[in-house]
């Protein structure tokens, strides 16, 4: 793996490791992964909306709209984040919202699971029903709007991770190093090597 820029930071013991980038990228599975390595908990952001407001996520988007599906989202991201051990796996919008980033709490590392919009279409495909803001004839389209849109978002995590030819456990591996290392105060965004590294 080759580091594509990383900028000096102060280390500090991660306390949790909050996954964010767009629908597909693995999110979940790695997360899952990560937090049997650690020996953490797993937490899930939409699984717990689901859960607060006793509804399925197409469901409340159907019944409440987007507007009130981001505000809960915003209050159990705040209420997770406090919590310590534990691994978080971010809906794909809730970091593009002004200054979540740039506001964790100290010991978080944030890691941005990159994906391409044609593969996260592809990666999700089976799952449409679940995922209303692919609910649309172009979803390859849609997704690469969303994704322009919070790109910029997803780059103020303090790791950035290319999910292409990688598996879950290889990121879950990659990821824990840095949990070892204690580097949340740093930035570096890792691609995987070039064919014939």
């Amino acid at each position: 793996m080759t580091s594509t820029g990383a900028a000096g930071g102060e280390a500090f013991p991660v306390r949790r490791v909050l996954l964010v980038g767009f629908m597909g990228s693995g999110k979940t599975v790695v997360g899952q992964a990560l937090a049997r390595m650690l020996g953490w908990a797993f937490r899930d952001f939409d699984q717990e909306i689901s859960a607060q407001v006793g509804l399925p996520i197409p469901e409340i988007f159907r019944q409440h709209g987007e507007g009130f599906f981001r505000e809960v989202e915003g209050q159990v991201g705040a209420d997770l984040l406090r919590e310590e051990r534990v691994v978080l796996a971010s809906g794909g919008g809730w970091p593009a919202a002004r200054g979540r980033l740039d506001a964790l709490p100290r010991g978080t590392l944030a890691v941005w699971l990159k994906v391409e919009p044609e593969e996260a279409v592809r990666r999700v495909r089976g799952d449409a029903p679940d995922r209303p803001l692919l609910a649309v004839p172009d979803p390859v389209g849609q997704a690469r709007d969303l994704l322009a849109r919070r790109e910029a978002h997803y780059a103020r995590a303090h790791v950035g991770l290319d999910t292409m030819g990688l598996g879950p456990e290889a990121l879950a591996c990659t990821i824990e190093t840095f949990v070892n290392e204690g580097r949340s105060g740093s930035s570096t965004h890792l691609s995987p090597p070039a064919s014939g590294e």
